[in-house]
């Protein structure tokens, strides 16, 4: 993979990466939304460890529907309680659906992606067969069956998201890990007489793995989103501040003037999912071989 003299390929990435102007706003966004998430994550265990209801959950019906101003800066919601104190708690609970599916979606995917393209033969179409399976099947109900199983909550979530959205992934891992298992260090490291696991995961996965680093920011907000709709319908979260439950509430109070939960909210969401698509884009351009003259 040819990169400029003297120079790496990711390093290469960060220079065309720096360069894109809306690249950079797009990271900017991400970075403080993961500083919210973050800080949201240390306010909800702090308030855990004392077994002491967190302030964003603490109800106060003479303050209800108060508009923004200068104590809270984006209003309250129908209960009293501060909506960018819950925004950012939302920040969080997104933060946790995106990261820990692509845990679980990602090593699927990757995993019958090597072997099957490493392999070929029996064991990759047993795993096209599996994963044509898998996309056949309509997306959502299948979530939406696993988490009716599990229960109402992020485990259902999480498991419904992580375990119906490995298949593109693993057709992307399958076509690259062919492309790569003919090139010339894979065939020296067959003549050496290393083993397959070792080959795949040591000398193929590292060169596949800006393509795993793409994916993720691309799936990442679909999975956010995802988790924003199943909550808004009833079957996600619900006793914690998502991003769905409140849109789901404020809708109620639009025709009475009651605005600011939905717009900030729906912003939120909108930007975030935003930052995550430009950004992901940009990175499979920065990191296109075809682009590294």
């Amino acid at each position: 993979m040819a990169t400029e003299k003297g120079h790496s390929l990711w390093g290469d990435a960060w220079r065309r990466l720096s360069k894109n102007r809306l690249a950079m706003v797009c990271l900017g966004l991400v970075a403080f939304f993961t500083l919210l998430a973050v800080y949201g994550e240390i306010v909800c265990r702090y308030h855990e460890a004392r077994d002491i209801t967190p302030f964003y959950q603490k109800t106060n019906l003479e303050m209800a529907f108060q508009p923004p101003g200068g104590v809270h800066w984006m209003g309250t919601d129908a209960l009293g309680r501060d909506v960018m104190a819950r925004l950012i708690q939302g920040v969080t609970i997104a933060y946790k659906v995106g990261i820990i599916t692509s845990l679980i979606a990602i090593p699927i995917g990757v995993f019958f992606g090597c072997i099957a393209g490493y392999f070929g033969g029996k064991v990759d179409d047993f795993v096209v067969w599996l994963y044509s399976t898998f996309a056949s099947m309509p997306g959502l109900l299948f979530i939406l069956a696993i988490a009716m199983v599990v229960g109402r909550g992020l485990l259902g979530i999480y498991l419904g998201i992580g375990l119906t959205t490995w298949v593109g992934i693993c057709r992307l891992i399958r076509g690259e890990v062919i492309k790569h298992k003919g090139q010339t260090y894979v065939q020296a490291a067959q003549a050496l007489g290393l083993g397959d696991g070792r080959i795949i995961f040591k000398h193929i996965l590292p060169n596949v793995m800006h393509v795993i680093i793409v994916t993720f920011t691309l799936r990442f907000p679909a999975a956010v989103g995802t988790e924003v709709f199943l909550s808004f319908i009833g079957i996600g979260v619900q006793d914690q501040p998502s991003w769905g439950l409140m849109i789901n509430s404020a809708r109620m109070r639009l025709w009475q003037g009651m605005w600011w939960e939905m717009t900030f909210v729906t912003l939120a969401v909108f930007l975030l999912v935003l930052a995550f698509n430009l950004l992901g884009d940009a990175l499979r351009d920065a990191l296109d071989p075809r682009l590294n003259d």
